[in-house]
This record gives structure tokens, sequence and C-alpha cells, in this order.
């Protein structure tokens, strides 16, 4: 997957935003003001998401393309090689944060997301 795809993918889901929050390279995206991705536009293959500790442990061990974020809480984020993973598992991982940050929100927000 190519960043302008994952950056397209990040936005289409519901209420998606992005910014520039720390600098002018680093792009994250947000849901609820809360960050699920990011991404280094300076270096394209620091795209990090936010996982479940007990997968992202899994995930790294499977995947050498996977590796705990750098500049991130490395218990909860985890580094893409996005150009060296599958499409559709990118979007998965894309879609497990934007869960996790959802499902940490209070109940009557998340009604709203249909969770």
């Amino acid at each position: 997957m190519n960043i302008e795809d994952a950056r397209i993918y990040c936005l289409s889901k519901q209420g998606a935003t992005e910014d520039f929050p720390f600098d002018e390279w680093v792009l994250v995206f947000r849901v609820e003001n809360k960050i699920f991705a990011c991404v280094n536009l300076q270096d394209i293959l620091w795209f990090c998401v936010k996982c479940n500790p007990d997968r992202a442990i899994e995930l790294r061990d499977k995947y050498p393309q996977i590796t705990p974020a750098w500049h991130w809480n490395k218990k909860y984020w985890n580094q893409l090689d996005i150009e060296q993973l599958p499409d559709a598992f990118v979007c998965e991982l894309i879609d497990h944060s934007y869960d996790e940050v959802l499902k940490k929100l209070p109940r009557k927000i998340r009604e709203k997301y249909g969770r």
C-alpha cells in the first residue's frame, strides 16, 4: 500500500480527521480528537497504528514489517512498513486501531459510531 492510499483509507473512517500537531512532517489521523494513526511524511515507513497490547506482541513476532513504534508507547503502538504488507492487512490494522480508540471513548460517543 502506498501512503496516499493509506491516507485515503484512514480518512474514509467515520469522523476521521487529519492534522499536523507536532511539525510539518508528522501527519496524524484522529477520531473524536484521539489519534488512531500517524505517519512521518519524510519517512513513510514510519506509519504507526494503535493496537491491543497482546495482539501487538503477536504481530511483531509474526511479521518483520511490524515493529514497536519508535516515538510512541511501545505497549500500544506498532510501526508498519505499509509497502511490504498486503493492502487488505494494512486496512485491517487501521480498522483495529480506529476501533481501539473508539472503545475507550464514553458510551454516548461510541453509540454515535454504532458501537
